[in-house]
């Protein structure tokens, strides 16, 4: 019996992959595509649909990879990124500026030349949000970093309007607003079982300065918030009657988790909480398409 082995330029390829955080952007991408298409009554028009997509794609891989290099230090003392490029120490500080240079340069020549500047210059503020002020600034200073820096990874839905009309209307920014009350609650949630990582990090999330009681209660009252939050969609007209069923369905399997979670924790269960927002998110955003093409 033979052990297979992989190429080495293949082994390197997934380590700058790794960097790009796929599964975190695949999210991220996911929801500024459907943002595209809730912009128009019909179908998005290819051009913007495809450079859009690869433009914001490579500029959140780079913003990524910046987070990945400042963070690096904290990397290695958490279990659950100790195995990242940088902190294992498969790729190198040069190498990761590299990457994230061309990636987002790439990125941002894409946007401005296939797609319109608008586009460009939100993603670049996103960029910068999320590199700079979320990573530098928020995230060691405050607690309430994931509550402030969750603006920048709620951009996408914008970013994605804007691609294909040119403006950033009222309602994309109802789009920004429900992945903006949802990233506490998911956050939190990973924070919880993540505690004694954390605390190991010198990081001041918050189970870490106030204690898991707080935080499961504010887990429990940002998710009323966020249900609230997915009415709005309905209520201003942009989603239809199948949308609000499909978001009422859905925050209330939210809302019993994290009830379950403020009255007892257990592991398992804040495992479970922080699964079930990912899912919760990308089903709430594939109803909202699904919506936009049914007859009402």
């Amino acid at each position: 019996m033979t052990t297979a082995v992989l190429p080495a330029d293949s082994n390197l390829a997934r380590q700058y992959l790794a960097l790009t955080k796929p599964r975190v952007n695949l999210l991220i991408v996911f929801c500024a595509v459907i943002g595209m298409f809730m912009s128009v009554p019909g179908m998005v028009p290819v051009v913007p649909l495809v450079a859009g997509t690869l433009g914001i794609t490579f500029v959140a891989g780079a913003a990524a990879a910046i987070n990945c290099l400042v963070e690096s230090h904290i990397d290695a003392k958490m279990a659950r990124t100790a195995w990242r490029p940088l902190p294992s120490g498969t790729l190198t500080v040069r190498q990761t500026i590299a990457f994230s240079v061309v990636l987002g340069g790439l990125g941002m020549a894409i946007l401005f030349l296939f797609v319109n500047a608008l586009t460009a210059w939100l993603t670049f503020a996103t960029f910068v949000g999320y590199a700079v002020i979320y990573t530098l600034v928020l995230k060691p200073l405050t607690p309430q970093n994931i509550v402030i820096g969750g603006a920048s990874g709620a951009m996408p839905p914008v970013l994605g309007w804007a691609a294909v009309t040119n403006t950033a209307p009222p309602e994309a920014w109802v789009l920004f607003l429900i992945i903006f009350v949802w990233t506490p609650p998911h956050f939190w949630a990973l924070a919880l079982y993540r505690t004694d990582d954390y605390a190991r990090s010198g990081l001041p999330m918050l189970p870490v300065t106030h204690g898991p009681q707080f935080t499961r209660l504010h887990i429990l009252l940002y998710t009323f918030l966020l249900v609230a939050t997915t009415v709005l969609p309905t209520a201003i007209g942009l989603s239809g009657i199948w949308y609000l069923i499909a978001a009422l369905l859905l925050g209330g399997r939210f809302l019993q988790l994290a009830w379950q979670l403020y009255r007892e924790y257990s592991e398992p269960l804040a495992r479970k909480t922080f699964k079930y927002s990912i899912w919760y998110l990308a089903y709430l955003f594939a109803a909202l398409l699904i919506d936009h093409y049914l007859p009402h």
